[in-house]
């Protein structure tokens, strides 16, 4: 689903990221793990198109999004992401159901019947159930962050980026989201990255991995790279 091939970014004479090769199939649940600053959230906006990559590949579902104008990058994520995003970026002027409905409306499956069922059925899922009449700003930051990953998977999209989703919730809360992630991708196929600081959430992962500043690498073999305490 996801392939990425020699990766470089740089912000002016910082590089962000270096020589990054990383592969993600359908169905698999993908944690990537690493250092503040190292570029994961920049790598996860660059497989959604929303920044450029200086150097190398990101096929997603066999489409080159490097070779997408702005158009056809804002369909493919409409179409095939669903992006959690660390600072959730909800509508203020939307209510809790109409934020997660948004990509379903965007692709004309809103309104009465399966999409409505839909959305209320997620919003059940990350706790929400009765919250959908809200405004955002009626919200704690842990619920937000639920309606923002409600949102991500209503249209069971073929590919999950999710940034962080677990970072404000409580440990029981969390569990719950990452089983909703993990039914997402086992059940419609959808391929999922994962990005954490989180042990427990990446323990949950079929695949771990660690993103540095020469690439991505196994978990396991940067620790075992790394330097043993003083």
């Amino acid at each position: 689903m996801l392939q990425i091939k020699g990766l470089t970014k740089r912000y002016g004479d910082t590089r962000v990221l270096h020589r990054v090769d990383l592969q993600v199939a359908s169905g698999e649940f993908v944690a990537l793990l690493g250092e503040s600053g190292v570029g994961k959230s920049t790598l996860l906006n660059c497989i959604a198109g929303l920044d450029d990559a200086d150097e190398g590949r990101i096929v997603l579902g066999g489409v080159e999004v490097g070779a997408l104008d702005a158009d056809g990058r804002a369909l493919m994520r409409r179409e095939r992401l669903g992006f959690v995003f660390q600072a959730f970026h909800v509508l203020p002027h939307l209510s809790v159901e109409e934020n997660v409905a948004l990509p379903l409306r965007l692709l004309g499956r809103a309104g009465p019947g399966a999409g409505q069922d839909r959305v209320r059925m997620l919003l059940d899922a990350v706790g929400l159930a009765g919250l959908g009449e809200r405004l955002p700003a009626q919200l704690s930051g842990g619920q937000l962050q639920r309606v923002a990953i409600a949102r991500a998977l209503v249209h069971e999209p073929a590919l999950i980026l999710a940034d962080e989703p677990t970072g404000n919730l409580d440990p029981t809360t969390a569990a719950r989201v990452l089983d909703l992630l993990l039914d997402q991708a086992r059940r419609s196929g959808a391929a999922c990255l994962l990005v954490t600081h989180s042990q427990a959430a990446a323990a949950r992962a079929d695949r771990v991995l660690r993103l540095t500043p020469q690439g991505v690498e196994a978990a396991a073999a940067a620790a075992a790279a790394a330097p043993a305490p003083a």
